[in-house]
């Protein structure tokens, strides 16, 4: 029996690169996007291919809708048709709002928000018709209570958080499933740049007492797209260490 087919947006880095390994070590042939990191893609593809499943790594930027369906298109030719899809490619462009530029604005909704939209949509209407496929879109707790100095990046992730439960409705009579993953703050490139400060701060409000792992979000992705949830659909998974308590 074939192995089913899994596309990550954002791929080859953090929680994206995390889900890529997870998902080849379940079994799935795994197929990722970047916008550009060439040279971390490669080294991707290589370390997917040594678990002896297929990889295959694509240069994409999410926010744009044709580069998107032509990516689907691609993995669909070369590995076959998508039966999972997580969208994890995101940026953040932090400021205060009366100091947000419109270019901040227009850029984290692009990449965030519009390219949640991009892939969901270029994936299912195929897996309408084959009745079956699981979707995970990877949200943040900052979609759920928002941050100061990041209306841009929250209101993507909420924006996520809304699309997926009106998603969720649409397709469950074809036995679709969409899921959210909203993770507080995990250790990545994206948290590495913080200020010790920032750090210090979010360290004393998260009960757990430290950062999670990239990893950790890689094993809720993982349980969410296979059988083991089978009855979950429109569900908001927060992994968070317990910071929005």
């Amino acid at each position: 029996m074939p192995n089913r087919i899994a596309l990550v947006t954002g791929g080859s880095r953090g929680i994206g690169r995390a889900t890529v390994l997870r998902l080849a070590r379940d079994g799935f042939d795994v197929a990722f996007c970047h916008r550009s990191s060439p040279d971390k893609a490669g080294e991707l593809e290589k370390e997917i291919g040594e678990l002896g499943v297929r990889a295959l790594a694509w240069q994409c930027d999410v926010a744009d809708h044709a580069a998107v369906r032509e990516l689907v298109s691609v993995v669909t030719e070369r590995l076959g048709a998508v039966d999972v899809l997580v969208t994890s490619a995101g940026i953040v462009r932090d400021n205060p709002l009366m100091m947000m530029s419109e270019e901040d604005w227009n850029s984290v909704i692009g990449t965030n928000l519009d390219g949640t939209f991009n892939a969901c949509r270029s994936v299912v209407f195929e897996m309408m018709k084959r009745r079956s496929g699981s979707i995970v879109n990877i949200s943040s707790v900052a979609g759920v209570h928002g941050n100061p100095t990041q209306s841009n990046y929250s209101a993507s992730k909420a924006g996520i958080i809304g699309f997926s439960r009106a998603l969720a409705k649409e397709v469950g009579r074809y036995g679709i499933r969409v899921n959210v993953v909203a993770p507080g703050f995990i250790e990545t490139d994206m948290t590495a740049g913080l200020p010790d400060k920032v750090r210090e701060a979010a360290l004393k409000n998260i009960p757990l007492g430290r950062l999670g792992r990239a990893e950790e979000i890689a094993d809720m992705v993982s349980y969410l797209v296979s059988d083991r949830a089978a009855y979950v659909t429109g569900a908001v998974m927060q992994i968070d260490g317990g910071i929005v308590l």
